[in-house]
């Protein structure tokens, strides 16, 4: 498979009369992209904002971030999701780089929503605060969905698909700056230099514990929970075959974006054929029960071994649960002959002296520690607000809370904040933005 992906990067985003990019700027007609919004009837209120980095913003509740793409030759950016089932991976997509489509609640946030502040010093915990963002900021009439603790709301998530397809496809006729080309090999049909070298496979662990439809991460349009662990080409993980899911604290979610763009892909690609061979993916599950976890995990190491796999990279989205999930994972591989690294944040209490992993095992002794979803985080008020600051202390926010004996409320009468990393919005970023890692004392 080869996939290229054709660069734009933009320098400004401006509202105008048209929708168009020219010389690293980008121009939306707004009017006409919040026609693309409302093409649900479930959208009752919808507005748009620019912010960027340095803006005196704060953006909550943040439900998911989409890089702008549009794919050459027609078809859907996220096939099975907003458009016809069709491969990805394969031909040639335009990205509006450093930007983002960032959804935003107008009343109502849930669980698995978060907080992005794009100045000051809560912007160092988010990668998102670094980009030029398009803000959707829109409510529905959908009582449940607003109110459900654990469930996003489908009409908000997909209206930022629609959208960021409708902005990507202002450049489908122009010659891209950069093109990123991704390419492997069958592995059968490899050169015997790259055979021999150390051959890597990346194990992903997408949300997909919730058995009911609708909270995990869909795989072409396909949740995946209902799926067996499954070898994947790394071009379709980067050319949209996967979307995020609404079950997870934010701070341990991978939002559409990280899919997208996922720097651990990259850099192995980057790495293949130079110190390694980069065999490709085995996308793996969340489960329930024991016997389920453990039945993915002898999967994994099966198809890990059956690839001729020296080495194998595990990353999980989530904790606790999931981490049982994760070192099984790590364990089977190890047992196969795999060596096996993990990437993982840690939930170790506000105090930091909790077990940082619910699961361990004295053969998970190689994991990468992006960070303690429990460390407190004080934030003095922003000027701005877009969406509903109240959400974070009144609606079950992972690391919010509307009152608490010592620390009083999360959101404070003066519009300053006390948190926990679990709200800050794709704050850990697993998938290899992450600059956070743990001190030991």
């Amino acid at each position: 498979m080869k996939l290229e992906l054709g660069n734009f990067y933009v320098k400004d985003i401006v509202f105008g009369d048209k929708t168009f990019y020219s010389e690293g700027i980008l121009t939306i007609n707004k009017d006409e992209a919040l026609n693309v919004v409302k093409e649900d009837e479930h959208i009752t209120e919808a507005d748009l904002f620019i912010v960027k980095p340095g803006d005196k913003v704060r953006l909550v509740p943040v439900k998911e971030a989409i890089e702008p793409r549009t794919r050459v030759g027609d078809g859907p950016v996220f096939p099975g999701v907003t458009g016809d089932l069709m491969q990805a991976g394969n031909g040639k997509t335009l990205a509006l780089k450093d930007c983002s489509v960032l959804v935003v609640g107008k009343h109502w946030g849930g669980f698995q929503d978060g907080l992005i502040d794009m100045s000051g010093e809560g912007a160092k915990y988010t990668y998102f605060s670094q980009l030029k963002n398009i803000v959707l900021v829109a409510d529905t009439d959908e009582e449940f969905e607003k109110r459900e603790q654990q469930k996003k709301n489908r009409a908000l998530r997909w209206a930022g698909m629609r959208l960021s397809e409708y902005i990507g496809s202002c450049v489908k006729d122009l010659e891209p700056e950069e093109i990123d080309t991704f390419e492997l090999d069958p592995i059968t049909k490899r050169s015997s230099d790259i055979n021999g070298l150390p051959s890597v496979v990346l194990v992903l662990q997408p949300q997909s514990q919730m058995e009911e439809l609708g909270y995990n991460d869909l795989i072409y349009g396909w949740d995946a929970n209902r799926m067996l662990p499954t070898f994947m080409h790394p071009n379709e993980v980067l050319d949209g075959a996967i979307i995020s899911g609404s079950f997870m604290p934010c701070s341990s979610k991978w939002s559409t974006y990280d899919f997208q763009n996922f720097p651990m892909i990259r850099r192995l690609y980057e790495e293949h054929g130079k110190t390694l061979n980069f065999l490709g993916i085995i996308m793996s599950n969340l489960n329930v029960a024991l016997d389920q976890k453990e039945r993915a995990a002898l999967f994994v190491a099966q198809m890990a071994k059956s690839l001729g796999a020296d080495s194998a990279i595990v990353a999980e989205e989530g904790y606790g649960n999931p981490d049982a999930d994760f070192i099984a994972c790590i364990v089977a591989l190890e047992d196969a002959g795999v060596k096996t690294i993990g990437l993982t944040n840690e939930c170790t209490g506000r105090d930091g002296k909790s077990q940082p992993l619910v699961t361990l095992d004295p053969k998970a002794n190689a994991i990468v520690s992006c960070g303690d979803v429990s460390q407190l985080i004080e934030l003095p008020p922003m000027e701005t607000v877009l969406g509903e600051l109240e959400s974070l202390g009144r609606d079950g926010f992972a690391g919010g809370w509307a009152g608490d004996e010592i620390l009083g409320p999360s959101v404070r009468d003066d519009g300053s904040i006390i948190m926990e990393n679990n709200s800050m919005f794709c704050g850990d970023q697993v998938v290899g933005w992450s600059t956070k890692t743990v001190k030991q004392f």
